[in-house]
């Protein structure tokens, strides 16, 4: 009778088997899985150790779709029983959760699956197995590739689980939109040598993999938030936010009631109001949008994205160049197969229509400030830290602004601090920081950029500049390209500045000592970062060579050489290695800055012209910035031939590590000042092999070639993207020292300099309003307070010693006569206070 028993089952289940390769087979013609690996880069199990497969939830096709990929695999099968478990059932794979009922189905309740309790008894029943857990994620209508139309949308993946129906219509809309995430397999035998007996080995194992897949499904889809109006009662509800309203009826003698209205009110204004289905249909009409205004969109480096964002709570940090940036990220990171982030948007962009619109695709609005608002403060960090706790990544610019320059602007720590201590507040979720750096091969907001550099004040975001969008499109904006730098892990940032930051540091309200250097020293990394990842495009090229010329006129072979010599110094050490050039010859690119536009051609018989019109200089002036930090060292180089014809190695070397800290702070170069030696080095290296610069024969000596006229131009061509920067310096050291010292208030100095600028400017062909940018002599003004050149007495003037002129010496020997007599000619007095106001 048994023996009969046990064919029948057998032969039941061969039939069963039958027909679920059956229903496997239709589904494969249709559904096309993309297989993910873990973050070791395996895909499951390929020994001969025993496999159970472990998924989030139960769906047949979801069973049918794994077993496809693990045949194509080689791998263990779910549909097959355990290997070399004699008490395994039918199959090999486990589920956490199931839908009951024949027409309405709901989740049942039970604390943990029967199949899994299985096999963790039979594992501690035979201590000599091994069974390998491989958790996987299988998600229909997500994956790296474009969404398009409302259909797709209804169905896409959610945090629901889907019924029979909607799964049915979910494969057929978007079956070939499926991927398949294998993750690290979690061993029974060696959890079982923890000593846990089965029921506490269950419940661990069921917490970790319930932990597990909602990581998973966070990274991939997104968060499972709350309603808004939730979310912004437990903000509100929160014990620092209660304890704010408190302190604010106190100090201003009102009820806490309306205190607690304030605090909603603010909640209210900050909050986001995130919706997929927004996201993947503003997909789809962004995809026609950059059809419509680029020529391409290029990625580099996103390819480690996904592994490393998996169990990280994921920050991007791009920089900051047009209002595109926040819209074009997310479009990629949703391209990718990554869930587009919450973006820290300022509360001008809260427009009517607007910014309800923005809110839906993640924006969270702040003020500028808001130091002294301490209510809104506690609303903003807390809801700063409910959603980084529950998984969301954000977005935001630690610029603060738009660069009207093209340069990277000095960061501002806030977003990252309330990060930091959000992070030690509650240290769930490990942090990771992406920087990304997005380059343009022309901006929409050009024009508004120059008028802003030369004076005019930046006019305030209206609803009516949306009509401006209807212009945008009438223009070829090239081709935008995005890359993602080296990523910051806070976890090892953290054990550099206190190896003991877990047990010391980590707890509610706890600000240790160090935070406000750690978050310093994250914020320059990120930023150099940042350059570290740029990507040279063919605007960037011509604008550093165009730019270099006196007459922003050059012969056409002329501009071939020097721009393939530029190509071959940033594909050579000590340029970074995630920076990317244009692949494009010399000779295309010519051809492309015709078809942008750039360039016009002079017919001559002695070879053609290249130049630039006057009015486009100044706007090229922002692409050449984009990469002037990547030709620092080699336009720093050039510029010590401008007046010597021979110059000694050490002297470079010295000159570099002076300049080192300032050029740190206003270009973000990526050499220290351990490395710059080594970087200078090689720069000089490959200006030797390229025949610009030649060897004495002592070796410590370097000469341009006297018999090279082509080489001395093209030294002095690139001498001149760092020229500006140099002479700022000298302007601002030459104030200081014709007025002497413990004479001028920062604000003082600031003001002279930017006129002396302005004056030297206008008399000069260099005519560019970012030479007199006053947040370039700011930053510069900072750096040598920072670093000890200058100090404030009592009277908050400034003071210096004789430091200060040996460095103005040093600049003035580079730059030569001419120039530094006429920055002495144009130097100012600042007059006294009886003065003002006293016609000259």
């Amino acid at each position: 009778m048994s023996n009969k028993l046990n064919q029948q089952t057998t032969l039941i289940n061969r039939l069963k088997l039958r027909w679920y390769l059956l229903l496997r087979w239709v589904l494969c013609l249709w559904v096309n899985p993309r297989i993910h690996a873990d973050v070791d880069g395996n895909i499951g199990v390929g020994d001969e150790r025993p496999v159970c497969y472990v998924m989030d939830a139960y769906a047949l096709s979801s069973v049918l779709i794994l077993d496809k990929c693990c045949e194509q695999q080689g791998l263990a099968r779910p549909l097959l029983p355990i290997r070399c478990f004699s008490e395994s059932p039918t199959r090999s794979y486990a589920t956490l959760k199931r839908l009951k009922g024949l027409f309405i189905r709901r989740p049942t309740t039970r604390s943990h699956s029967a199949m899994l309790q299985k096999v963790i008894d039979g594992n501690w029943e035979n201590s000599e197995l091994d069974i390998q857990l491989v958790p996987v994620t299988v998600l229909v209508g997500q994956r790296p590739s474009k969404e398009s139309g409302l259909t797709r949308t209804v169905f896409a993946e959610n945090w629901e689980i889907a019924g029979r129906l909607r799964r049915f219509f979910s494969t057929l809309v978007n079956g070939r939109k499926t991927f398949v995430q294998f993750s690290r397999p979690l061993s029974l035998k060696n959890m079982a040598a923890e000593g846990l007996d089965e029921a506490v080995a269950l419940r661990k194992v069921s917490r970790i993999l319930r932990v597990h897949f909602r990581r998973v499904r966070t990274a991939a889809i997104g968060p499972d938030l709350s309603h808004r109006r939730t979310i912004v009662g437990s903000v509100v509800k929160s014990s620092a936010v209660a304890a704010a309203i408190e302190a604010k009826a106190r100090s201003e003698g009102i009820s806490a009631e309306k205190a607690r209205r304030m605090a909603t009110k603010y909640a209210r204004e900050i909050a986001a109001n995130y919706s997929y289905s927004f996201i993947t249909i503003a997909v789809t009409f962004l995809s026609w949008f950059w059809h419509r205004i680029y020529n391409g969109i290029t990625v580099n480096h996103f390819e480690d994205l996904h592994h490393h964002a998996l169990g990280h709570e994921v920050i991007y940090v791009p920089c900051h160049r047009s209002h595109l940036d926040y819209v074009l990220l997310s479009y990629l990171i949703h391209e990718q197969g990554s869930v587009p982030p919450h973006i820290a948007a300022g509360v001008n962009l809260n427009l009517p229509v607007v910014g309800s619109v923005l809110r839906r695709g993640g924006a969270f609005y702040l003020r500028r400030t808001f130091q002294s608002h301490k209510l809104y403060a506690a609303v903003f960090n807390e809801y700063l830290s409910t959603i980084q706790s529950q998984g969301v990544s954000l977005e935001y610019f630690i610029e603060g602004t738009r660069s009207r320059t093209g340069r990277l602007l000095p960061p501002k720590n806030g977003m990252l601090a309330m990060s930091v201590k959000g992070f030690l507040n509650a240290p769930s979720r490990p942090i990771m920081f992406q920087p990304v750096y997005i380059g343009y091969e022309r901006l929409a907001e050009g024009n508004s950029y120059t008028t802003e550099l030369s004076g005019k004040t930046k006019r305030s975001e209206k609803l009516s500049d949306l009509i401006k969008i209807f212009g945008v499109m009438q223009h070829n904006y090239g081709v935008a390209h995005v890359s993602l730098g080296e990523p910051v892990f806070l976890d090892n940032l953290l054990d550099r500045h206190d190896p003991q930051w877990r047990e010391t540091s980590a707890g509610e309200n706890v600000t240790p000592s160090w935070l406000s250097h750690l978050v310093n020293d994250l914020s320059q990394t990120i930023m150099r970062r940042i350059n570290a990842s740029a990507d040279v495009n063919p605007v960037n090229l011509l604008a550093l060579v165009m730019l270099g010329t006196p007459r922003h006129a050059l012969g056409e072979s002329q501009l071939a050489r020097q721009i393939a010599l530029y190509q071959s110094l940033l594909s050579h050490a000590p340029t970074p290695e995630r920076v990317t050039v244009t692949s494009k010859s010399a000779n295309e690119v010519i051809e492309y800055g015709f078809q942008m536009k750039i360039l016009l051609r002079r017919p001559h018989e002695l070879g053609d012209i290249i130049f630039i019109q006057s009015d486009r200089a100044v706007g090229l002036t922002y692409f050449r910035n984009n990469i002037a930090h990547l030709m620092a060292l080699p336009s720093l180089i050039a510029c010590c031939f401008l007046e010597h014809r021979s110059f000694l190695i050490d002297h470079l070397r010295k000159f570099a590590i002076a300049t080192q800290p300032f050029l740190q702070a206003e270009l973000f170069i990526p050499w220290s000042q351990i490395e710059i030696t080594r970087a200078l080095d090689e720069s000089i290296e490959q200006l030797v092999q390229h025949g610009l610069l030649v060897r004495r024969g002592d070796g410590q000596t370097l000469s341009h070639a006297r018999d090279n006229p082509e080489a001395v131009m093209q030294l002095k061509i690139m001498a001149h993207s760092l020229l500006q920067t140099i002479r700022r310096y000298l302007i601002t050291i030459s104030v200081l020292a014709r007025n002497g010292s413990g004479v001028l208030s920062r604000e003082d100095l600031e003001r002279l300099c930017i006129h002396t600028a302005q004056r030297i400017s206008m008399l000069h062909e260099f005519d560019a309003p970012e030479f007199s940018d006053k947040a370039l002599f700011r930053g510069f003004i900072a750096q040598l307070r920072k670093t000890g050149y200058l100090a404030t007495n009592e009277d908050e003037k400034l003071v210096f010693d004789q430091r200060l002129r040996r460095v103005s010496n040093d600049a003035k020997f580079i730059l030569g006569e001419a120039i530094r007599q006429e920055i002495d000619r144009q130097t100012p007095v600042a007059k006294k206070p009886s003065e003002e106001g006293v016609a000259d």
